[in-house]
């Protein structure tokens, strides 16, 4: 699909070098690119450029003659229908209704996939999200980050990247003997033993309820098993549990990697090799330190305590090595906010490796509320993401959690979320969804069928302004994945459904009195199905045939 502001961009950079080669302008580097906007007023235009302020200091000239000289030495396009300048010197463009109207056919003959993008093809995108620790139940945080990274990954799809989606278990060091020893002492109790759990076990009631199924299924037999044999247990019951919520949001991993095994196989000493060889590892205080400070960090991190136990640091060093080493030209770690300063160091740990960190990307995502309740796994005190999902539901808790940017804290409001009308926007979206298959249905009914009308007398400014806002789509992806930023689709997702609602208010599409324009309006409304649909697939949330 083609990406509009981009075409403009060339449009308008190609005027600037036609100006230059007739002396309207001089001669200086032009910049890789040109701003595309919306305009700040819609009379404007649906496009525009402060390209002519960009260029007054190297042009020497006032913003707004640069503008006038740009129109003046545009080539011809046949996307462009007008262009005008505005002050201080904005450049703006409106498309041609004759191009508009022929963006139909490809739209139709596309289907769903009409928005997609080549961008990536060939090279392989790795999305790692989630990665709780099995220690307990997701709590709406994970479910966020689920949300973000799986919504990425579709994005990265659409792209043209052929996208690996990874979970990260956590199951190494002292949490893990902890939820092993917090285990057995439910074990204990279910079966009629008094226990006191020490500070750091975890005190869930979800332990309190494997606890007492151990002892219903096992009797005293477990007695005098260790904490390492319930580690497994807890581990195995809470990985499960937690597959199964992520699937209440249609969450589905293709790789679960275990951080244990990369002590098995040697990768974390072999880390420490390579890091020593380099000169990154120096002992100090009975500690082991990384020389981050060499590759401009402010200060060094311990990766070995003077206990002998590893930091996070050098497990993450050789994860993210077998990241990069499996071939992923784009790595994206879906990280909660208390990850930010973490994430540098393990790029820095893979460039001392020799590697490039570049290819590493964080999503950082902020914290979530929900009627202030608080979020501990291990007193026991949080909001689980199964009741989340129980109470709204797995499309609304998708789009809510994506509809405001990953970097903002997010207040998840139930009593919206709780609504089923319009003034919910995930059935704001869906609805125009819904409505527009009860029209289609309604259409072979009366005999509409099929609606292969001419696109030419598409020339109403709804009908136009519907296009207009199908071909966005594009840019949405192309923007979702160059900022690393999918809450873009919600916004689109809700001003695509109300282009579509104002144009169901402005034209009537069945009118036996006008055969053929009903039959240019079916398709416009086919085309509008198939942007919607894709949207709410990108997001996760299903498209309805009737609400």
């Amino acid at each position: 699909m083609l990406l509009i502001q981009s075409l403009l961009s060339d449009l308008i950079l190609a005027s600037v070098q036609n100006a230059q080669s007739a002396a309207a302008l001089p001669e200086f580097e032009l910049p890789s690119e040109a701003p595309i906007n919306r305009p700040k007023q819609s009379d404007w235009g649906e496009f525009s450029s402060a390209l002519g302020m960009q260029l007054a200091r190297p042009a020497r000239k006032n913003p707004l003659k640069i503008a006038e000289i740009l129109i003046q030495h545009i080539p011809d396009s046949e996307i462009v229908g007008a262009v005008t300048v505005s002050p201080p010197g904005f450049v703006n463009f409106t498309l041609a209704a004759a191009w508009l109207q022929s963006q139909m056919e490809t739209i139709l003959q596309a289907g769903s996939s009409y928005a997609d993008l080549d961008l990536g093809k060939g090279a392989s995108a790795q999305v790692e999200y989630v990665s709780a620790n099995p220690t307990g139940p997701l709590t709406v945080g994970h479910g966020r980050g689920g949300v973000l990274g799986d919504t990425l990954a579709n994005l990265l799809e659409a792209y043209g990247y052929e996208v690996t989606r990874e979970y990260y278990f956590n199951n190494a060091g002292q949490q893990m003997r902890n939820l092993g020893e917090s285990l057995r002492l439910r074990y204990l109790e279910a079966l009629g033993e008094e226990i006191e759990l020490p500070d750091g076990y975890y005190k869930g009631e979800y332990l309190i309820e494997t606890g007492q199924a151990l002892a219903a299924e096992h009797g005293e037999d477990l007695r005098a098993a260790g904490w390492e044999h319930f580690k497994d247990l807890a581990e195995e019951a809470m990985s499960g549990q937690q597959k199964d919520t992520l699937t209440r949001l249609d969450i589905f991993m293709d790789v679960y990697f275990n951080e244990h095994s990369l002590y098995e196989d040697g990768s974390i000493e072999r880390v420490r090799e390579s890091l020593s060889a380099n000169d990154y590892i120096y002992e100090e205080d009975g500690a082991l330190w990384f020389a981050a400070t060499k590759l401009g960090a402010s200060k060094d991190r311990v990766v070995i305590k003077s206990s002998g136990e590893p930091t996070y640091l050098f497990p993450d060093i050789a994860y993210h090595r077998n990241k990069l080493d499996r071939g992923f030209k784009l790595v994206v770690d879906v990280l909660g906010a208390d990850h930010k300063d973490q994430f540098p160091d393990v790029q820095r740990g893979v460039q001392a490796l020799g590697y490039d960190a570049s290819r590493l990307k964080m999503l950082m995502n902020q914290f979530i509320t929900i009627k202030g309740e608080r979020m501990s796994k291990r007193e026991g005190h949080f909001t689980s993401l199964n009741d989340l999902i129980d109470e709204v539901g797995g499309d609304v808790v998708r789009f809510f959690m994506l509809m405001r940017s990953a970097e903002s804290h997010l207040e998840f409001d139930l009593e919206l979320a709780r609504e089923r009308s319009d003034k919910n926007p995930v059935f704001y979206v869906q609805y125009a969804h819904a409505r527009i298959c009860s029209i289609l249905r309604k259409a072979e009914q009366e005999g509409f069928s099929p609606w292969d009308g001419d696109a030419s007398l598409l020339v109403h400014p709804s009908e136009l302004a519907l296009v207009r806002a199908l071909l966005e789509l594009s840019e949405v992806i192309d923007l979702c994945v160059r900022e690393l930023a999918p809450h873009h689709l919600t916004t689109y997702a809700r001003e695509l459904a109300s282009t579509f609602h104002a144009f169901y208010r402005d034209c009537r599409v069945l009118d036996s009195d006008a055969p053929e324009l009903t039959r240019s309006r079916l398709k416009l409304v086919t085309a509008a199905r198939a942007g919607l649909a894709r949207t709410l697939g990108l997001i996760g949330v299903a498209a309805p045939e009737s609400m």
